[in-house]
């Protein structure tokens, strides 16, 4: 008897294990039940999608670490077809920062390409700038970037995951905010999206990538859906928030939408002559959440190398202003080079550790045996403070506006393993020097300033000067080179200003922004 128990036993064993989904499976399954089952999922051509979308952005805050800046508000048009992976998307864009300002564009994304028609950027490219009308291919960061969160958000995403189980696993329970999420992670190339369910219903209630961002370094980076309604008969959260270190920077409503409408082919048509040449996806290292963010400020570059257009340059070079002083140009964001007797100073660690890892290489090969000593921040913001980690690990002091010192040690503490650019490793010992009003750096020969002024851009703001250049530095408040205007907007007051208050007299000034500049022409807009 106890042999025939025993054999009963291993057999319904083996009949459960084959009958049984593992757990991963089994929430995918349970999951494409509670959005309307497969067969529906399955009978999804295209799906149509209106709505509005709101946006912050974290990083340009007033103080540093501070309130996020509202950013952007839109409407949005979009159709996908499930056959040919194609979506188009219309978008009216009505901006608050950094000024006030609208775009009406369209985006097209294929699988193979991505094209945008119209301006939705003023960072527009080479290609932007000479098309009639307006138009250009995406960057393959752009385009990486969007096929990822359109597939993130996608209404047959856990269809698809249903279908590839040899991709999905375990993840265990997440926990976030006290809350513990049944998940899977879902490998697609290079990239893991981590889905987590909720318990009571099944639906996906958050789906997570692990970012880096210039700023905090590791990150996570959540889609969190709610607010599910049956369109169609599919199911489809109609409210979508993103979440970047539990933080909401964006919040989408669906306010109505359409499954299997017929959608004219020449509507998710890419002309020729952008299709041609047209970058690929990207891989690996893709800078997310520069990506992402920066058009939520329509300020984004949408080009392959973060710092410059590579259809308009060859990259970034070292322009000589005055003996020993370098203007670092060639891409959207600018640096000052400072050589003193034994060392070198620099103005500003804009967009990536990547571009401070250029200027290091450059100042090297010019200035052999000096290394940098000091970083001077203008402010805080992420596009002239992300490529602030490169500098420490050289061991370099930071400089900074009175009341940034506490910012900056939390981000330099922060882990940054998903750094594509330098290795992991303590940069908690950094040295950090507040400026209240006046920071003087001299080597008995050569002295360079740093002055905090008020302004209505950043809490804290510096503007750099090298007296024996009578060159002054500015990032944002002023973009030397460009047209004045008739009188003079609240950031260059603030400069001139602080010029004065200063007490002293620069010639000219370099920019973070834009090239070099003649000073009394800015000054003599004063009172108008």
């Amino acid at each position: 008897m106890k042999r025939t128990a025993f054999v009963l036993a291993i057999a319904l064993v083996l009949v459960s294990c084959a009958t049984m989904q593992p757990p991963s499976q089994a929430l995918v399954s349970r999951a494409v039940q509670a959005m309307g089952g497969p067969d529906a999922l399955a009978g999804v051509k295209t799906l149509a999608l209106k709505g509005t979308v709101r946006q912050w952005e974290p990083e340009q805050s007033m103080a540093a670490g501070g309130e996020m800046r509202f950013a952007c508000e839109s409407v949005f048009e979009a159709v996908t077809d499930v056959g040919s992976g194609a979506t188009r998307i219309d978008w009216s864009r009505k901006f608050a920062y950094p000024a006030p300002r609208s775009f009406t564009f369209t985006e097209v994304v294929t699988p193979t390409a991505g094209y945008v028609a119209g301006i939705d950027s003023n960072g527009r490219t080479k290609q932007s700038l000479e098309s009639n009308p307006p138009a250009h291919a995406m960057s393959g960061l752009r385009l990486a970037a969007t096929q990822r969160e359109l597939r993130r958000g996608s209404a047959v995403l856990l269809l698809e995951m249903h279908r590839n189980p040899d991709r999905v696993t375990a993840a265990g329970d997440v926990t976030v905010a006290g809350a513990a999420y049944p998940a899977v992670d879902y490998r697609v190339g290079d990239q893991t999206l981590t889905v987590m369910f909720d318990r009571a219903t099944g639906l996906p209630a958050r789906i997570r990538t692990l970012d880096y961002d210039n700023i905090w370094g590791d990150v996570t980076y959540d889609l969190v859906l709610s607010d599910w309604q049956a369109i169609d008969g599919v199911r489809v959260a109609t409210t979508r928030k993103y979440e970047l270190n539990g933080r909401v920077i964006s919040e989408t409503k669906i306010a109505g939408g359409k499954v299997n409408g017929a959608v004219a082919s020449d509507l998710l048509a890419i002309p020729d002559a952008f299709k041609t040449g047209a970058a690929k996806p990207a891989t690996g290292a893709v800078p997310y959440q520069w990506v992402i963010r920066r058009q939520f400020i329509g300020t984004y570059l949408d080009s392959d190398a973060p710092s410059y257009d590579t259809r308009a340059t060859s990259g970034l070079r070292l322009v000589e202003l005055a003996p020993g002083v370098h203007h670092v140009v060639g891409g959207s964001h600018h640096s000052l080079l400072v050589e003193m007797r034994d060392h070198l100073i620099v103005f500003d660690a804009p967009v990536t550790d990547w571009h401070s890892n250029w200027v290091l290489g450059a100042a090297r090969t010019k200035f052999p045996g000096k290394p940098v000593k000091y970083v001077v921040l203008t402010h805080h913001h992420m596009d002239h403070a992300g490529g602030i980690r490169a500098y420490a690990a050289q061991g370099a002091t930071l400089i900074v506006g009175k009341g940034n010192g506490e910012h900056f040690k939390r981000v330099l503490a922060a882990p940054f393993t998903r750094n594509p650019d330098l290795a992991a490793r303590d940069l908690t010992r950094t040295w950090i020097v507040e400026v209240a009003e006046r920071h003087v750096i001299t080597d008995g020969q050569r002295e360079v300033h740093a002055y905090r002024i008020d302004n209505p851009h950043a809490d804290g703001l510096l503007i750099g000067y090298v007296p024996e250049a009578r060159l002054g530095f500015a990032t944002d408040i002023w973009s030397p080179g460009t047209p004045l205007p008739d009188k003079l907007n609240p950031g260059m007051a603030a400069l001139v200003a602080g010029v004065k208050k200063a007490g002293i007299s620069p010639a000219r000034f370099a920019g973070g922004h834009g090239s070099v500049g003649e000073y009394e022409p800015l000054a003599a807009l004063e009172g108008r």
